[in-house]
């Protein structure tokens, strides 16, 4: 059993977004029992307070990223270092605009050769590697279609 380390991400920003959620969702169970839907409403208000408390301490550091941790940092209160940068796989720090890198895209960019090019049978000049460069170095191989 020692040899087995799991990292379950027991963490400050998931511990209090869990007990916002369970406060939500009693409020919204007694709204249910009592009939009313403003007690219903507020539950369901109180459990959406509890994602955002959530994805704003894990961006202050109290979360962790995904995967799992080295065991040093696996503690409840050992905050996140990475976490001003952002996760590359976390869609909360994407969300938030964090865990890119400057100057990637997420698209296929093509350059301008290359964009007419797949209009090839309209006669326009291709380039056979879609950037206007060979492997090489030299210069491109170009093809009229």
């Amino acid at each position: 059993m020692s040899g087995n380390h799991h990292d379950e991400g027991h963490t400050v920003a998931g511990w209090t977004g869990c007990a916002v959620a369970v406060v939500g969702t009693s409020v919204a169970g007694v709204g249910m029992c009592l009939g009313s839907a403003a007690g219903i409403w507020l539950g369901l208000g109180v459990v959406g307070l509890g994602v955002l408390v959530t994805w704003g301490l894990h961006l202050a550091g109290w979360g962790k990223p995904p995967g799992i941790r080295p065991v040093a940092e696996r503690g409840m209160w050992v905050r996140d270092r990475g976490a001003r940068a952002g996760h590359p796989a976390c869609v909360g720090c994407r969300l938030a605009g964090r865990g890119r890198s400057v100057g990637t895209t997420t698209g296929v960019a093509l350059s301008a050769q290359g964009v007419m090019g797949a209009q090839g049978a309209q006669g326009m000049v291709r380039t056979d590697a879609g950037s206007g460069s060979s492997p090489s170095g030299a210069a491109s191989s170009e093809s009229v279609v």
